[in-house]
């Protein structure tokens, strides 16, 4: 359980820098911060098709002729009214249930929010712990229905229709509660500070769609529940969204450990099957994210039905050797050079940890195509070099690895040639594939590609120095000795060809924080230590210095394998937990100190690699 005072909740740059974040496990959510702010273009109670619906239910107390608005907003003026935030004594986040207790002394009531799962619904539910006499309470549902990516302005009176206990907006949502009173005004200049602080626009406009009201006695609760498509009978109640909620994250944590509801956040049912967000509120399906989070996601936590699915899912969608990267941008792309190596590595994972080798046999047409195409040669030059068996890939103007930042088009770290990790992969794909089927009784040609590829990259990587690894190997401008992370892999996976413990120590001292690995070394040219600014300066300083936590992952893997200190590894994680995606990992942090957090506050392999990480080393220590 993660608490907050009224020294954090009461202070609004603290509370609206700390968010909570409940799902639907269909890629729908609901997002807010401590205080109640929205500070992000994607926050909203009800998030669904990639489209905010309703933004917020902005509470009103009334006792007598007392007036106590609890709601927090700011302006683009920059004035924060109201201020509800002050009345906060404190904020809870247990069973993966965000809850707020607002106390003036003589009242204290309390809000919880939760969704159903695999469907798009979700309860505000509102309880009155403490009151000399029974309150009115009002609830004010702040509506739009508009691209979660962008903002909407006031035109006309959007479409909003009267409905049993409440109405339809735009007949993309129903929202129901007690006591409806229709209404309907423009809330002009509605302000997102972090859009502003991102270099996007922050300002837009949301429809007060009328009131809901009720009379609340001590221990009575009230709510109200909002639903997207369909929203045909009765909505579910808020009360038992919430009950529901907390039995579900109980029994999931019982089963997969204490991240377990950080994991469940992540994992979605697609219509062809399980799936996982890379990360909220902004990324979709990643293919590269969805394989990289695998083990911690789905093994780790026990989820093997849902794992196999995804495996064989993946599979059924290979072309020419490669996995679509993402549609996230509005086509169907396959420009990764290691998301097919990263499901090779998946399939794997899965036949060590549940032995079940029928999936092997299944897929093993599709991981033949997957390492012929990469042999002979598929998309963007990706293909091995036939003088030394590994694997080259790159095209000028694309980034295909996941250090895959571009600017105007052009890669911020292209990586053009051999690089590190993929050819790690890419080794312990062949070796992996070999031992399957061996395993299976399949005939393949697999093991002598593994062999040549180690060999070949134990004469080309490691640098004369001494200090570790190449990060790149007859790429354009011939090896780029640039100290990054990726090296590690090459220590860590299953089939690894190395085995140095100065890797580790290279990226001990020059990539290791508090919460992750630095993408490249303080003082190497083109290092940005700040991952801030507009969509070009954080572009720019993405994989050039940024902390990475999922990286903490491949650095245990590759300590364990050499003997090398693990101690304390994992120990500023844990309070990261409740700093920024409460309950959670962000994607990114600066590489300068502090190592504030940045990008997507709840990050799928951020969460899953350290899942993962927790039980190698629980798993190393004695008993």
């Amino acid at each position: 359980m993660i608490t907050f005072g009224r020294q954090v909740c009461g202070d609004l740059d603290a509370s609206a820098s700390r968010e909570w974040l409940v799902t639907d496990g269909l890629g729908g959510y609901a997002m807010g911060t401590v205080a109640g702010l929205r500070t992000r273009r994607y926050h909203g109670l009800l998030v669904t098709d990639r489209h905010l619906a309703l933004a917020a239910v902005d509470p009103v107390v009334r006792i007598g002729d007392r007036v106590v608005r609890l709601g927090t907003d700011e302006w683009s003026g920059g004035v924060v009214d109201p201020a509800g935030h002050v009345h906060l004594a404190q904020f809870t986040l247990a069973d993966g249930v965000p809850c707020w207790r607002w106390d003036l002394g003589d009242w204290v009531l309390q809000s919880e929010i939760a969704m159903a799962h695999g469907r798009p619904a979700v309860g505000v539910l509102f309880t009155l712990l403490r009151a000399a006499a029974p309150v009115t309470l009002e609830l004010t549902p702040l509506c739009t229905w508009r691209d979660a990516h962008g903002e909407r302005l006031a035109g006309g009176a959007p479409a909003v229709t009267p409905v049993a206990d409440g109405f339809v907006f735009e007949d993309a949502y129903r929202v129901t509660g007690p006591g409806w009173v229709p209404g309907g005004d423009w809330y002009r200049g509605v302000h997102a500070r972090e859009e502003a602080a991102r270099g996007l626009n922050p300002v837009e406009d949301l429809w007060a769609a009328g009131h809901f009201t009720t009379e609340l006695a001590p221990g009575e609760t009230t709510g109200v529940t909002a639903a997207g498509v369909p929203f045909d009978g009765v909505l579910p109640k808020a009360h038992r969204l919430v009950a529901d909620a907390r039995r579900r994250a109980r029994r999931l944590v019982k089963q997969g450990g204490a991240l377990a509801v950080a994991a469940d956040q992540c994992i979605v049912e697609t219509p062809t099957g399980p799936s996982a967000v890379a990360g909220y509120p902004w990324f979709g399906e990643w293919s590269r994210d969805l394989m990289t989070s695998y083990e911690g996601l789905f093994l780790t936590t026990g989820r093997h039905a849902e794992a196999r699915a995804v495996l064989l899912r993946a599979g059924a969608t290979v072309s020419e050797g490669m996995l679509a990267n993402t549609a996230d941008t509005g086509t169907l792309e396959y420009n990764t050079a290691d998301a097919a190596l990263w499901f090779l590595h998946a399939i794997g994972r899965y036949v060590a940890v549940t032995g079940d080798l029928d999936v092997a046999a299944e897929l093993a047409g599709r991981i033949d195509e997957v390492l012929d195409r990469h042999r002979r040669g598929t998309r963007y030059g990706i293909a091995a070099d036939p003088a030394d068996g590994l694997l080259t890939q790159g095209k000028p103007g694309f980034a295909l690895t996941w250090m895959d930042a571009r600017i105007g088009g052009q890669p911020v770290t292209e990586r053009q040639g051999k690089a590190v990790e993929i050819n790690a992969l890419w080794i312990s794909g062949l070796a992996t594939t070999a031992e399957l089927f061996d395993r299976i009784g399949r005939r393949h040609d697999w093991t002598a590609a593994a062999d040549r590829a180690a060999d070949s990259f134990r004469r080309r990587f490691p640098r004369p120095d001494g200090q570790g690894l190449y990060d790149v190997v007859d790429g354009p401008g011939g090896d780029d000795a640039a100290v990054r992370p990726n090296q590690l892999l090459a220590v860590g996976l299953p089939h690894a060809p190395i085995s140095d413990p100065r890797v580790v120590e290279v990226c001990r001292r020059a990539l290791l924080t508090s919460i992750g690995l630095r993408s490249l070394a303080p003082g190497s040219a083109g290092y940005r230590g700040r991952h801030a600014g507009g969509p070009a300066e954080r572009d720019r300083a993405y994989h050039q210095g940024t902390v990475w936590p999922w990286l903490i992952g491949p650095f245990v893997d590759a300590s364990l394998r050499v003997g090398a200190d693990t101690e304390g590894v994992l120990d500023g994680l844990e309070p990261h937990l409740a700093e920024w995606g409460l309950g959670s990992v962000s994607e990114t942090a600066d590489g300068d100190a502090p190592h504030a957090a940045t990008g997507c506050p709840f990050q799928a392999w951020s969460v899953a690699e350290l899942i993962r990480a927790r039980a190698r080393l629980a798993a190393e220590r004695p008993a």
